[in-house]
């Protein structure tokens, strides 16, 4: 058994990353241990030159199409289909010299903030195993930690690249809406939702991210950067203009939210759910003194309309859910009972067995708010707020167009808020409840409302776990965030959990 084999399927029992996993490729690959003893939170450096992703092996989350591999979105209902077909995303790759090992586990369809909502097993914190490595991408975001791959495809509808990349302390990349192609992606919330990329360096990330961009006849919704726009090949180590959101602030406007009598209370606790924990507080501290102190301008600024990015965000959500998911009735593929009276009794018994909790509650809330009758009160609602999310970033950092260049005019390079208020969370009696998890989404989902770049990187290890923190950019302007979250990476490299030892430059 070669050195890598025996390392992948040590750290691959403990953290269970995988739905399924190419042993043979394991078994020949040959990597090497580069002779490195690192401990729990050792700081490590990466070198200068640009990555190359040739010969490297990569894990795809399973719920992005792989020609002849699982493609079960960590639902029953699919857990034998094998996809006929390769994403876009993934081609790219491979004709660069990358090669799948494996897919990787993650919440049912991407409904969820653990990858405990999966049907087919559970994933754990590399820092940390009784911990959850955040959702719905902490498969390859627990792979990449434990370093069974150098990068790993994800997706992103509300962030779920980003939070379990803070949770697992590896950086995730949230790229522009449109900037690379969906062909291949099981859809969720399809104006939302993107291919994004964890990787185990910023440079990594940008190496990845430059060769899965790009327009795709295969894909209506995909489409070519501006002329202007900076490309992610062109770095700038020059300092930049930071917009820092208070979390306290965002946490207090959502108390006064106001609603009522009978919303009190719900405000209460979503308040709660988005204020940070000390360590996580200290870890926002923390990047904002480095920045600081790399020479960048950091200055406050506001938002108002963040307060109502939760409830916009998952009522849009729910309601493209209820619409993508109809496909699923056990009739063309899928899990389908042993008898029915009728083709509805088939499809009912079918997403009866085969839908998970979560997904049934996000079908049902998407059914709701599409009513006739509730569409004005819920669902243009959440539009109208939608189109206001994106007007409040776009005055602070400039709109998509670049039609004067790249001077956008704005008084941002960048906003730095918090992933999560959390590290990540256990398993036991003080784990967050549904509802407080989905009110956490608050910092990540509006990336998507917006259809906005944004990059988790760690900021920093507090009590034995990471605390990542985000950038948000302008349209296309992915590479600024790179170049921040590059320069902070030279000055304070990325930590590891304990057992980490590296196969790769």
């Amino acid at each position: 058994m070669g050195e890598y084999t025996e390392y992948f399927k040590k750290w691959e029992e403990k953290i269970g990353a995988f739905i399924e996993v190419d042993e043979e490729a394991i078994e020949n690959s040959g990597f090497k241990r580069r002779g490195q003893d690192f401990r729990a939170g050792e700081r490590v450096g990466e070198k200068s030159e640009k990555k190359s992703v040739s010969g490297l092996p990569f894990a795809v989350k399973d719920n992005i199409a792989v020609k002849g591999r699982s493609i079960s979105c960590g639902s029953k209902l699919l857990e034998n289909v094998k996809s006929p077909y390769t994403a876009t995303a993934v081609k790219k790759l491979e004709a660069q010299g990358a090669w799948v090992i494996g897919k990787t586990n993650l919440d049912e369809f991407g409904m969820g903030s653990s990858t405990d909502n999966s049907a087919l097993k559970k994933t754990n914190n590399p820092w940390d195993a009784s911990r959850v490595a955040g959702g719905s991408s902490g498969g390859s975001a627990a792979a990449v930690a434990a370093g069974l791959v150098p990068f790993a495809l994800g997706t992103d509808t509300g962030g779920s690249v980003r939070q379990p990349a803070a949770f697992c302390g590896v950086v995730g990349l949230k790229p522009t809406y449109g900037a690379v192609s969906r062909f291949g992606l099981v859809a969720y919330a399809s104006s939302l939702e993107t291919a994004g990329v964890l990787a185990d360096s910023v440079e990594r990330c940008r190496a990845v991210f430059s060769i899965i961009r790009g327009k795709d006849e295969n894909d209506q919704t995909s489409v070519a950067a501006p002329a202007n726009a900076p490309s992610p090949e062109e770095k700038s180590g020059k300092p930049r203009i930071i917009g820092v959101l208070p979390a306290e602030s965002v946490a207090k406007a959502i108390a006064a939210a106001g609603g009522g009598a009978d919303g009190e209370q719900t405000l209460s606790i979503a308040a709660q759910a988005a204020t940070l924990e000390e360590e996580t507080r200290r870890g926002f501290e923390t990047a904002k003194k480095n920045l600081a102190a790399l020479g960048h301008t950091l200055i406050d600024v506001e938002i108002p309309s963040l307060k109502y990015g939760v409830p916009a965000y998952y009522a849009i959500a729910a309601a493209e859910a209820s619409a993508n998911l109809a496909r699923f009735d056990g009739i063309r593929y899928g899990k389908r009972p042993d008898w029915a009276e009728n083709p509805d009794d088939l499809i009912d018994k079918a997403r009866e067995a085969g839908f998970g909790s979560e997904v049934k509650l996000r079908i049902l809330l998407g059914a709701f708010v599409l009513r006739s009758g509730f569409q004005d009160r819920y669902y243009l609602r959440a539009q109208r707020i939608r189109a206001g999310i994106r007007r409040s970033f776009e005055a602070l950092l400039g709109d998509a167009d670049y039609a004067n260049g790249a001077d956008s005019g704005a008084c941002c390079d960048a906003v730095l808020l918090p992933v999560f208020p959390t590290r990540a969370f256990d398993r036991g009696p003080s784990t967050l409840s549904p509802f407080a998890q989905k009110a956490a989404d608050l910092y990540t989902c509006c990336a998507n409302l917006a259809g906005l770049p944004a990059l988790s990187f760690p900021a920093s290890v507090e009590n034995g776990l990471p605390v990542g923190v985000q950038l948000l950019g302008r349209a296309f302007a992915e590479s600024t965030l790179l170049d921040i979250a590059e320069g902070y990476e030279k000055e304070r490299p990325f930590p590891h959990p304990s057992g980490y030892e590296p196969f790769w430059d």
